[in-house]
C-alpha cells in the first residue's frame, strides 16, 4: 500500500468516525473516545507545542493516529463498515472551487473591514491629509 493510499483511507476513517460517533448504535465509550481524538486533532492547542523541534509534531504522528486505531477497534464492524461507505462517497465528491473563492473573498473583505475600523478608531490615517479623510 502507498502513501498516498494510506492518507486517502485515513481521511476517509476520519470522516466515518466523525459519522459513527452520531450513530446510536454505537457504545457510548466509543463515542467518547472518538469525540476526544476529533478535538485533540482539529484542536490548536497541543500536548506538546508545535515549536518545539521534532517532538512538537511527534506527539501529533503518534497520539491521532493512536487515537485513530483506538476508536476504529471500540466500533462495531458492521456499523463501521456502513459508515466507511457513506465516508467514501464524502472524500470522492469534488472540491467546490467557486465556494473556495467566495470563503476567501469573504474573509478579506472582513480583514480589511477590521483594519478599517481599528484605523479609524485610533485616529490613523491612510492617505495622510487628502480629501478621503
Amino acid at each position: 500500500m502507498t502513501w498516498q493510499e494510506r492518507v486517502h483511507d485515513l481521511k476517509r476513517d476520519v470522516v466515518a468516525i466523525a459519522f459513527a460517533i452520531r450513530d446510536p448504535r454505537v457504545p457510548w465509550y466509543a463515542k467518547a473516545v472518538g469525540a476526544c481524538v476529533v478535538a485533540y486533532a482539529l484542536s490548536p492547542i497541543d500536548l506538546i507545542p508545535d515549536f518545539v523541534p521534532v517532538l512538537g509534531y511527534l506527539d501529533d504522528l503518534v497520539l491521532v493516529p493512536l487515537g485513530l486505531l483506538l476508536v476504529l477497534r471500540l466500533i462495531p464492524a458492521d456499523i463501521l463498515a456502513e459508515h466507511r461507505v457513506a465516508a467514501a462517497a464524502v472524500v470522492e465528491r469534488p472540491v467546490s472551487r467557486a465556494g473556495a473563492a467566495v470563503v476567501i473573498v469573504v474573509w478579506v473583505l472582513a480583514a480589511a473591514l477590521l483594519v478599517f475600523s481599528i484605523m479609524r478608531v485610533f485616529g490613523i490615517k491612510m492617505f495622510g491629509d487628502s480629501a478621503l479623510s
